[in-house]
């Protein structure tokens, strides 16, 4: 084989072997770091790894060392000549701005010492801290400049420390300007409580020497742009309408974060009817038929009210705990769960919040698949796929069954991660298991934190595909719905990533189209070859692709952009945009802001509909991208990891709270009704033949006439 070969192909070949095996000499590296263990860190330096080698995010073993305060192996790493200031990209933190945020002085301290370069956000760190040794090791450098001295008296002048005001005033700290008349008129209208698409808040005061934000002052550097003295890399921008303020930009070095002023949206009064089902559908995998999460012609329910039990068909209790979305054909509804031996009724930690840590269940979990009755709730087979320990940790939000079932009418197909993949007839019959080994999906800065596997499977022409992009070794494989035998497998070069595929048959071919971290991917279904790609870079990815309208719209919410892409097919190799370029010959539109984080968009009719994790419904045209509306749902401190679904009309948004809102498609925002499911839901509904179908925590709902 090898003299078939040609020079390059070889080349390749071996540099794909070196960096493979640099890489597991940097993670021998990184985990003796995480681990705190001198002695194996000495041990993998020695074997040749290098001390300032990254991942795709530009994390370093320095970095790793400062977040945990490892002392002992950050000044084993800085003998070794590690980069003090290496700058990772997503937060944008230094080993120095880490250190001072973990509050970890003497950390701080020995950094400055090997050169540390950031010390303008370290001594308003300091100060905050309120460290006067730290304060005079920054200060003595001689290198900080003088709007960081100035931000610091103020800092210290608020919190009435003294000591450190005189040390500042020693340095040379001045007090801040004192505005004009003219200025305070003009930013009175700025002031106010903000929110981003995400859920972070935005405080914007008025104080004697002007704006502030979080305590930071905010230097005017022209009519509507401002800097926060002592934040390296920030600057915020006002856009106005008018008089009014229409939204606040936050950009941090690459990254641009909106902040609106929302009102809670006031329902209508205006009555829906809800009309007889004109062709029942099946709805097979994750947000149904291509993935659309549309199902116009099923006519399911506006209003409900479980109290009341108004047009609740049935209720089930379903065991254990999970995450995938019910899938329904014909008559039969299917779900999987997993049981908790030692948290018999396991709890996750709703809400917007930034927490990365895992659940550490050791105890024995059993995986199941559940087949019910769609017309009466009743459970009609239940089969074990795995018992044993999980061999991945969950996240704090996320289940032991993420991952939604695909169903053809034959074939109950099933992904539980680590645990396996399998395959039901309908009747309940096990056909075939693949064991896909440990599939790892870790927190990519620190994968000590393990988030679990919720990539679901497809089901297309006699195959069952799967997307798997993990901490290492990611793929995508085709398998045969028959036996399980493997087809193709592809690699990918990806971090881990949560988003499923989708099979996009547009006017020119059938592709499947994933989402991920870093490239946005097409590959033909027959042999798994790439067809084209488009980079991203825009971490931790949980949203689907969705297509439509002879168009392939992604998108993902984390740092450090949040970006909506709309491709047209007929698409080859390597389609993404140039620096400052927002459309191509096969990128129609695009944006840089505004995709979401969690819940995967909609497209119907003219428009595509986004709805970000705190639950900012934002319309765009599908054509153009032109935003034609942003509105919040509802209520402040909502959260939304489901994605919403539509059908006649009307857009269906489940919040993890347990309210569901349902929305008029179209042009103008109007919020129809408030639901409330009194349980949690993280799980997208499905609908099928008039009833719309929630699983909440407990149970899995049927809703309609």
């Amino acid at each position: 084989m090898l003299a078939r070969l040609t020079l390059g192909s070889v080349f390749l070949l071996c540099c794909l072997a070196l960096s493979a095996f640099a890489d597991e000499k940097r993670d021998a590296l990184w985990a003796a770091v995480r681990a705190g263990d001198a002695k194996d860190v000495q041990a993998a330096l020695d074997k040749g790894a290098d001390v300032n080698a990254t991942n795709e995010m530009g994390i370093t073993a320095l970095w790793i060392a400062c977040s945990k305060g490892k002392m002992e192996v950050v000044e084993l790493l800085l003998k070794a000549k590690a980069n003090v200031n290496a700058r990772d990209g997503i937060w944008y933190q230094t080993p120095l701005s880490t250190a001072i945020a973990g509050s970890r002085v003497e950390l701080a301290k020995a950094l400055i010492t090997a050169g540390a370069k950031d010390l303008d956000t370290a001594l308003t760190g300091a100060v905050g801290l309120k460290n006067e040794s730290l304060v005079t090791l920054i200060i003595d450098q001689k290198k900080v400049s003088q709007d960081a001295l100035d931000a610091s008296m103020y800092a210290a002048t608020t919190s009435k420390n003294e000591k450190m005001q005189e040390l500042l005033k020693k340095a040379g700290a001045k007090p801040l300007p004192t505005p004009t008349e003219k200025d305070l008129a003009s930013w009175k209208a700025i002031v106010g409580d903000y929110e981003s698409d995400g859920g972070a808040k935005l405080a914007i005061k008025m104080a004697d020497v002007g704006l502030t934000t979080g305590g930071r002052w905010l230097k005017p550097t022209g009519p509507n742009t401002f800097v926060p003295l002592g934040s390296e890399g920030n600057t915020i921008r006002v856009e106005r309408d008018g008089d009014n303020v229409k939204s606040v930009i936050m950009t941090r070095f690459t990254a641009e974060y909106s902040f609106y002023k929302f009102n809670k949206p006031e329902v209508s009064t205006a009555s829906v009817s809800v009309g007889s089902v004109s062709n029942p559908m099946n709805w097979p995998s994750f947000r149904g038929p291509d993935g659309t999460g549309v199902a116009d012609g099923q006519q399911p329910p506006v209003t409900w009210n479980v109290k009341e039990n108004k047009n609740i068909q049935w209720k089930t209790a379903i065991p254990g705990l999970g995450h995938s979305c019910p899938v329904v054909w014909g008559d039969r509804v299917f779900v999987t769960t997993a049981l908790s031996s030692g948290q018999p009724d396991s709890k996750i930690t709703i809400g917007n919040y930034g927490g990365v840590a895992s659940v550490n269940d050791t105890s024995s979990h059993t995986w199941q698949t559940l087949c019910l009755d769609r017309v009466t709730g009743k459970i009609l087979w239940t089969r074990t796929a795995y018992e044993g320990k999980p061999k991945i940790k969950r996240h704090l939000k996320g289940s032991q069954a993420n991952c939604t079932p695909a169903v053809d009418g034959k074939h109950v197909l099933v992904c539980f991660g680590s645990e396996g993949l399998y395959c039901y007839d309908f009747e309940g019959k096990l056909l075939w298991k693949r064991d896909l080994s440990t599939l790892d999906s870790s927190f990519t800065l620190d994968q000590e934190y393990e988030w679990g596997f919720a990539n679901s499977p497809l089901i297309h022409e006699g195959m069952a595909i799967l997307q798997c992009d993990l901490s290492r070794d990611s793929f995508i494989a085709a398998f045969s719905l028959e036996d399980g035998s493997k087809i193709w497998s592809t690699p990918r070069d990806e971090i881990p990533s949560w988003s499923s595929p989708v099979i996009w048959k547009n006017s020119q071919r059938t592709e499947i189209v994933t989402n991920a971290s870093q490239f946005a991917r097409s590959y033909d279904p027959k042999t798994g070859a790439e067809l084209w790609r488009l980079a991203k870079k825009s971490e931790a990815t949980i949203p689907a692709p969705v297509c439509g309208k002879d168009l392939i719209y992604i998108s993902s919410g984390n740092r450090p952009i949040q970006p909506i892409y709309a491709i047209k097919p007929g698409a080859s190799g390597d389609i993404s945009l140039k620096e400052k370029e927002d459309k191509n010959s096969h990128v129609v539109w695009s944006t840089l802001r505004g995709g979401p984080y969690m819940p995967t968009p909609v497209l119907y009719g003219n428009y595509f509909y986004t709805c970000s994790n705190s639950g900012v419904l934002a319309c765009y045209d599908a054509a153009t991208g032109r935003e034609v509306y942003k509105k919040r749902i509802g209520d402040t401190g909502d959260s939304y990891t489901a994605s919403p679904v539509v059908a006649d009309g009307r857009l269906y948004f489940s919040s993890e709270q347990g309210k569901v809102r349902v929305v008029k498609a179209g042009h103008t925002f109007e919020l129809l009704v408030v639901n409330e499911m009194d349980d949690y839901i993280m799980a997208t509904p499905a609908i099928s033949n008039g009833t719309l179908f929630i699983r909440s925590q407990h149970f899995l709902w049927a809703l309609g006439k």
